[in-house]
């Protein structure tokens, strides 16, 4: 059954991968948007927060760390996920909220694999000490899960040099849709652009590859999309020559 229904110009999908861009047709500019939703489960220290991680639903974990790239929270910007957001101000733990802090999810090829990286580092700070910090009622950590609602912006490219003008006028939805959230949809798990550009059946074959290969060193965690737009855009006009 398909998961996503249309919604006048919009397809709403629930956090479930949608098809890649085809490597052999124009590249289409998408939109989007999230839509936060609460699953009801709370944790109130780390016991608890450890435990739930073990069964929540992998869509939550993926939420906590790039949802807020979209929803703007009035978080510490020292921490990139909620995870160590609230170690840091609910536990008044330093030493968790470092170290989960420090978790890049682009290093992990699945989202099983960040969870279990999550559960590895507060089993291992439990270990470390008898005494469990509790937060106040009020701040227990809330998971939420998400909607991403897709806009077709009717816009497309079909020369890899429009990528330079192209990029810089997305929008901070478009970059999250075509960089970030690409990576749970392509074969490869890599961004629209270089799918489009240098994926299997690609209709450029290996003529970007160094454009691709430099594309992939850009981390899109540990920037705003604004930033990361703008790293993206830069690279972009140097290697095609402005």
């Amino acid at each position: 059954m398909d998961d996503r229904h249309d919604v006048g110009a919009a397809t709403v999908r629930q956090d479930v991968p949608v098809e890649e861009q085809s490597q052999g047709t124009p590249f289409k500019i998408m939109d989007c948007a999230l839509v936060a939703m609460a699953t009801g489960r709370r944790a109130q220290n780390l016991r608890e927060l450890r435990d739930i991680l073990q069964t929540i639903d992998p869509s939550s974990v993926y939420y906590h760390f790039w949802g807020s790239r979209l929803q703007p929270r009035l978080d510490d910007p020292e921490y990139q996920n909620d995870f160590a957001s609230w170690a840091h101000h609910a536990l008044r733990d330093g030493k968790t909220a470092e170290r989960l802090g420090v978790i890049d999810p682009t290093d992990f090829q699945s989202l099983e694999e960040l969870r279990q990286e999550l559960v590895d580092v507060i089993e291992e700070r439990l270990d470390e000490s008898e005494h469990v910090s509790w937060s106040k009622v009020d701040m227990q950590f809330n998971f939420l899960t998400s909607q991403i609602v897709v806009f077709d912006t009717h816009k497309e490219i079909s020369d890899p040099k429009q990528l330079v003008t192209a990029i810089p006028s997305m929008s901070a939805g478009s970059i999250f849709y075509h960089v970030i959230d690409a990576r749970r949809r392509t074969v490869d798990s890599v961004d629209d652009v270089r799918a489009w550009l240098c994926g299997y059946g690609s209709q450029f074959g290996d003529t970007y590859r160094d454009l691709s290969e430099q594309m992939a060193g850009v981390d899109p965690f540990f920037s705003t999309l604004t930033e990361l737009r703008d790293e993206l855009a830069a690279l972009l006009k140097a290697y095609f020559g402005g």
